[in-house]
């Protein structure tokens, strides 16, 4: 894509806000800010966001007042863009524009073509066929609208359910702030496109691929095992070594893995972040339960710890081969610049609770730019070898857990993690979430497979925004 800068150069960029602060082989475990000028949009390939910022307004238009200043109006709301410019300094608005007639729509709509979304500024009463015409060009958009903007209000849900409005969101409010949290949905469907997946499996997955490409633009590229092992032998004894004093120092304690399995842990690691670069990927996944399970022993190390990282540095690490994972996590990468944690569940009606647990724990669940969580450097449980961070996520913490399934359905949930068991039983990463809902009603309407992932923060407003526009159906397991 022209424009896409290298991978490199990007993985060297600080962000803030919503968007992330990554680094390369050097870096520190869990991503630490080295070094940063330019803002870019984080788990994608280096190219920005692009919205169009269209104010709406009519001059005959009598509500709030019959004599409403645009140009004051327009440069009140610039002024409101500037104080959230660290949040928005991956975002480029290509379309910035008043237009006060739907005749003036007409001629934005080669413009409007190359935009990942709309943002619509309802100014006053009377933008109904303005916003009508722009709704016709068939792109995302949100409407904004402040009290006293307009009744428009009143209709926009009957036009949600019509086939003019299916692609139309709303965020009716006085918190200006809000003005970037409308763009979050724009950023997750550019973070999709740009998304390159590598998935090491001998397995075919062409049919999920082509879908997936389809929909949303994300490639997903099979990596045979020789790949990872050529990879591991061109990094550097010296550099695992480094990267394993870093892990082993920042750990609470190391319990059963030996100082060697953890530099060769940290040395796959490395050759995991480097084969991303080669590819100009985003996103690792093995397949270690599956047509890899005799594979995984052969390969040098576990590739638990490389997967951590990568979440730790604003990339993706993917357990399983499980490419549903993989998409979800790049959905709440987009959406609030966080990773996703991979669990497999289980249920204690008792507590209204759900336990989700996985050996492979990420520190950074709050983005790279957060404090890192505490953790241990323990074996895969079930094989009792290998290296995993077990972390300790933050009681009291709001999340989401969500499961993207193909193309079109969104399953999820929400509750607070109550606590962070330590205990034999179990993968070696928990938390016990207390749902929001009925807990019974959870188990019983669950489908498709066993894991779901867990993002740090209630993103349902985000995420139904994200599936309206791209005509998804989404399903609260707990309702």
């Amino acid at each position: 894509m022209q424009g896409r800068m290298e991978r490199k150069k990007f993985l060297q960029l600080t962000a803030a806000g919503s968007v992330f602060c990554l680094g390369g082989p050097g870096i520190l475990a869990f991503g630490a800010n080295q070094r940063g000028s330019e803002l870019i949009s984080p788990g994608c390939r280096g190219t920005k966001v692009k919205v169009a910022r269209v104010y709406l307004g009519t001059s005959h238009g009598l509500w709030p007042k019959p004599d409403l200043d645009f140009d004051k109006e327009i440069r009140f709301y610039k002024s409101e863009f500037a104080k959230l410019k660290d949040e928005l300094a991956d975002v480029d608005f290509v379309v910035d524009e008043l237009v006060t007639s739907s005749d003036q729509v007409a001629g934005l709509k080669d413009r409007l073509k190359e935009v990942d979304g709309v943002l619509a500024i309802h100014f006053n009463i009377g933008i109904r066929p303005i916003l009508n015409e722009l709704l016709g060009v068939g792109k995302p958009t949100v409407v904004f609208a402040v009290p006293y903007s307009g009744h428009g209000w009143t209709g926009f849900g009957a036009l949600q359910k019509q086939e003019l409005g299916a692609r139309m969101e709303c965020m009716l409010t006085s918190d200006y702030k809000q003005l970037a949290v409308a763009i979050r949905p724009f950023r997750a469907i550019h973070h999709l496109r740009e998304a390159k997946v590598l998935n090491v499996t001998t397995r075919s997955f062409a049919e999920y691929a082509d879908g997936i490409k389809n929909k949303f633009g994300t490639e997903i590229k099979q990596i045979d095992l020789k790949q990872v092992v050529d990879a591991y032998d061109s990094v550097s004894d010296r550099q695992a070594r480094a990267e394993a004093e870093r892990w082993i120092k920042g750990a609470e304690k190391v319990v059963e893995p030996s100082r060697e399995d953890v530099i060769k842990s940290c040395k796959l690691a490395l050759a995991l972040e480097n084969l991303l670069e080669r590819e100009n990927a985003t996103v690792m996944t093995v397949d270690c339960y599956g047509s890899m399970w005799d594979q995984t022993i052969k390969l040098p190390a576990y590739p638990c710890l490389g997967f951590s990282r990568l979440n730790n540095i604003g990339l993706g690490g993917i357990c399983e081969s499980d490419l549903r994972s993989a998409m979800t996590h790049i959905l709440f990468q987009g959406l609030v610049g966080k990773p996703g944690f991979i669990s497999d569940p289980t249920v204690d009606e008792s507590r209204d609770s759900i336990i989700l647990a996985h050996c492979m724990g990420s520190a950074k669940m709050e983005g790279p730019d957060g404090p890192a969580a505490p953790y241990k450097l323990r074996t895969v449980m079930e094989r009792r070898e290998g290296v995993v961070p077990q972390v300790k996520m933050r009681s009291g913490q709001k999340v989401t857990q969500a499961f993207l399934i193909g193309t079109d359905l969104l399953l999820y949930f929400t509750g607070e993690i109550v606590d962070a068991p330590e205990t034999d039983r179990g993968c070696r990463t928990k938390i016990t979430v207390k749902v929001d809902g009925d807990t019974k009603k959870l188990w019983k309407n669950w489908s498709h497979g066993l894991h779901r992932q867990t993002c740090y923060g209630d993103i349902t407003r985000e995420l139904e925004h994200f599936c309206r526009y791209q005509g998804i159906k989404m399903v609260n397991e707990a309702a």
